[in-house]
């Protein structure tokens, strides 16, 4: 049962239609989750991969919603959960033989980081 008087200490960032493929996402996502808002900042600049430039801005966020938000401190605050879930494909047509089209899909991801306090560890 969720208690309604206990003050909100969780704050979050979504990222929508992010040109990025689920399972390399989830490899980046993975690095950070339960890291110190500056290590979750940091860690992400050393990998050599192209889904690290969207988490760090989402991480960014997370922790600016928290403290413009909820009043938390930013040196308090951790990333407690990261989940991404697969959103819609962007469709593009080839050209093949005979006048045949073929379809390419590129995939995009809906990515959630949600940062709390550190006094607050669930």
């Amino acid at each position: 049962m969720v208690n309604k008087n206990q003050p909100k200490t969780k704050a979050r960032a979504i990222g929508r239609d992010i040109r990025v493929s689920l399972l390399k996402m989830q490899r980046v996502l993975d690095r950070i989750r339960y890291c110190s808002y500056e290590e979750a900042l940091v860690s992400p600049e050393f990998m050599p991969y192209r889904a690290c430039y969207p988490v760090s801005k989402l991480v960014l966020s997370a922790a600016a919603n928290g403290s413009n938000n909820l009043g938390l401190n930013k040196s308090d605050l951790f990333v407690s959960k990261t989940w991404v879930d697969n959103s819609k494909y962007l469709r593009r047509f080839c050209p093949r033989a005979q006048g045949r089209s073929y379809s390419i899909k590129k995939p995009t991801c809906k990515v959630t980081i949600e940062s709390s306090s550190k006094s607050v560890r669930n």
